[in-house]
């Protein structure tokens, strides 16, 4: 027995397998370690035999105490290794040093041999228990320091072995060593460093070397492992050590049922054209048809139809813009834009400007109703903006002329002296330069009747100012005799200054226009020669300019410069006196002509009864009946009797100097060549109040279609 028990003695020092993939235990450093790992493979590592006590024959016991130190990285494992004791009646344990101060252990009993059962390791025979974590070190002890001779089984156990390859068998109470000649084995676990990943991803010695890899905090201590970044397989401690996997050639571990492509790190897998389904879990299926043939013949004759109808409609604006372009270049040459054209060329004008109707539309925003500045019996007039931001008065003329002068110009052989006259008279208008006249800036001919383009003015008209919303608003005395001063030097100048007199045809207080500074500008003048006037068209003008036109206009049905004076002086004159309006509303709501009740009221010397109550002052009655006496001149019933426009104006302005200078007070005898030493004559009274009877003739005509 005792020989039994010193050879069972000699025979319990063994070798420990460490099941490893990439570890060796002689190493310097965790960098070193890390390199050399993919170049190292499992093997057996010598350690110290496994502690035990065993008796000898005297009575006496045999100890082979044991304590194991691993050096970094290495640690033992926690979680895959067990402390195990064998042996009846036998407590074991192990302790730690270095500060890793703990101790654990268990305890194992049987009554004889045969009573622990094979297989299980859970006190009867055999006991088992976890060891703490990152332990390097530790050392056996025992416990129940007892006489072995009396005990059943001559020795006792004690081993860190890998829980799962150990498997306790009773004939290892007698027989361990010879079970296990090679020795059992022991898992280590290993980490890079001593610093956590954050901080050892700035130090130089850090071990993921691989670009595709990436560190994570071990459980060993402060200390970190490094692996392949997803995508990615291979050695991460060595610089391209990580290499892309060509998931398209692994199908059994990267399923893909339809067409693979290979990416950095990760793969596309997609169903094939015509096919759909979720290629990684299962095949593409072939997509349905959704339409039947009926369904495909009915779509592609709607989409015939729509692409036939849409040709039609391109087809038809395209040649709408052609009739267009040819209207328009048909209107151009049948007003004159050609010969205007020529006239300019030959003449080298450069005062007139031939805008096209697109200038015009852009400059007006397509004639919009916001830029509507009035409308009258020849047309609308627009404010628009040209392309080097200069405001203009536009006026486009109404559709019912259009009708009446194409009727006009399109008379025999008439036709090219008047298409000619009208250049003539764009030219020499657009060459008018006066202070007191709105300058014509150019025209379109594009259009069936022509569209003039004036300079803007902007304080509106002379009749706003007298009659529209300020109407209450004084005005005085001095002011209306400058307004009409002006006016009529712009009318004297069109009559007599230019190459050849020009007579404006429809002057009343919507034709004069103030600027800032309520300077008279006459507007749309030279309009009546610029169309000529046909019985239809007189009827209009009558219609137009009611309570303005000369009476023996109405007999001759021609317009000349006295018409002008009758137009101006006669009546745009009594407005800015009387503020009252051509036609006027009097007390019982009669209508009553102004020229007539102004000639009634001064032949029964009630002037200042008609008068304006603002200017009808003790001091300006004398001015007052000045200006009426130049009135009375102008309403005469014949244009011989009536005086030229320009000794109205001068008549004006010496009025105007009379009433700034008073000088005539103190000096009579030049008060008298001013203002006239004799009454003036008012014997028209009786032509007057004729004349209204045949302009309401005149409208009775009209009204009752003639």
């Amino acid at each position: 027995m005792d020989s039994a028990l010193k050879l069972m003695a000699r025979r319990m020092v063994f070798l420990l397998l460490m099941q490893l993939p990439v570890y060796q235990l002689a190493v310097l450093s965790s960098a070193a370690a890390a390199a050399a790992a993919a170049e190292t493979t499992s093997g057996p590592i010598a350690l110290p035999g496994c502690p035990g006590k065993c008796g000898n024959r005297q009575g006496a016991v045999d100890s082979f105490p044991a304590n194991i130190t691993m050096v970094m990285p290495y640690r033992f494992s926690n979680k895959r290794n067990k402390f195990t004791a064998i042996g009846c009646h036998t407590l074991a344990y192990i302790v730690g040093q270095n500060g890793q101060q703990f101790a654990c252990g268990c305890a194992s009993f049987c009554d004889s041999l045969t009573s622990p059962p094979n297989g299980s390791c859970s006190g009867i025979g055999c006991c088992q228990t976890a060891i703490p974590k990152d332990v390097d070190y530790f050392e056996t002890r025992w416990g129940f320091p007892t006489n072995l001779a009396a005990n059943i089984t001559p020795c006792r156990f004690a081993m860190l072995v890998e829980e799962d390859s150990y498997n306790f068998s009773t004939s290892d109470l007698l027989g361990f060593v010879d079970r296990n000649q090679n020795g059992v084995p022991v898992v280590l676990d290993w980490a890079a460093g001593d610093l956590p990943c954050q901080a050892a991803k700035g130090s130089p010695n850090y071990a993921c070397r691989s670009k595709n890899s990436y560190c994570y905090d071990s459980a060993i201590g402060t200390s970190y492992l490094c692996n392949c970044s997803e995508g990615y397989e291979g050695n991460p401690y060595l610089d391209g050590g990580c290499t892309d996997i060509d998931e398209c050639n692994s199908g059994d571990r990267y399923p893909c049922h339809g067409t693979c492509t290979n990416l950095p790190g990760s793969y596309d897998c997609t169903c094939p054209k015509g096919t759909q389904g979720n290629p990684l879990y299962q095949n593409c299926t072939e997509i349905p048809d959704k339409f039947s043939l009926k369904d495909k013949l009915a779509v592609g004759a709607c989409v015939g139809a729509t692409i036939a109808l849409a040709l039609c409609f391109i087809t038809i604006i395209e040649l709408q813009k052609r009739r267009h372009i040819r209207e328009k270049a048909a209107y151009f040459k049948q007003n004159g834009g050609q010969i205007l054209h020529e006239e300019m060329t030959m003449r080298k004008v450069d005062t007139v400007r031939i805008f096209t109707e697109n200038d015009l539309r852009k400059a007006t925003n397509n004639f919009d109703k916001d830029r509507l500045l009035g409308s009258g019996g020849r047309g609308m007039v627009y404010t628009g903006i040209l392309e080097n931001d200069r405001e203009v008065a536009v006026k486009k003329p109404r559709i019912v002329d259009e009708k009446n002068y194409r009727a006009l110009t399109q008379k025999g052989a008439a036709e090219e002296d008047q298409r000619e006259e009208f250049v003539n008279e764009i030219i020499i208008l657009s060459r008018i330069n006066h202070r007191n006249v709105v300058k014509l800036l150019g025209c379109c001919f594009e259009v069936p009747v022509p569209m003039l383009v004036y300079e803007f003015i902007s304080n509106g008209t002379l009749f706003d100012y007298l009659h529209g919303e300020n109407s209450a608003s004084p005005i005085p005395l001095d002011a209306r005799l400058k307004i009409a001063a002006d006016s009529a030097e712009a009318l004297a100048y069109l009559h007599s200054s230019t190459c050849r007199p020009i007579i404006h045809g429809d002057v009343k207080s919507l034709n004069i226009l103030l600027d800032d500074n309520y300077e008279a500008k006459v507007s749309d003048f030279g309009a009546s020669k610029l169309v000529p006037l046909d019985e239809d068209q007189f009827v209009m003008l009558v219609q137009r300019i009611r309570g303005y036109l000369d009476p023996e206009c109405l007999h001759t049905h021609k317009l000349t410069d006295k018409s002008d004076v009758y137009s101006f002086g006669g009546v745009v004159l009594l407005e800015l006196i009387t503020r009252k309006k051509a036609i006027y509303m009097d007390g019982s709501s009669e209508k009553k002509s102004l020229a007539s009740s102004f000639v009634s009221m001064v032949n029964q010397n009630k002037l200042q009864d008609i008068v304006d109550d603002q200017i009808r002052e003790d001091g300006a009655m004398e001015v007052l009946q000045e200006v009426a006496a130049i009135a009375v001149q102008c309403l005469r019933t014949t244009g011989e009797e009536r005086p030229p426009m320009k000794d109205v104006a001068e008549d004006l302005r010496r009025l105007i100097r009379f009433q700034q200078h008073p000088w005539g007070q103190k000096n009579p005898e030049e008060a008298e060549s001013l203002l006239g030493s004799e009454p003036r004559s008012y014997s028209i009274a009786s032509d007057a109040m004729m004349y209204q009877s045949q302009e309401d003739n005149m409208m009775l005509n009209i009204k009752g279609g003639r």
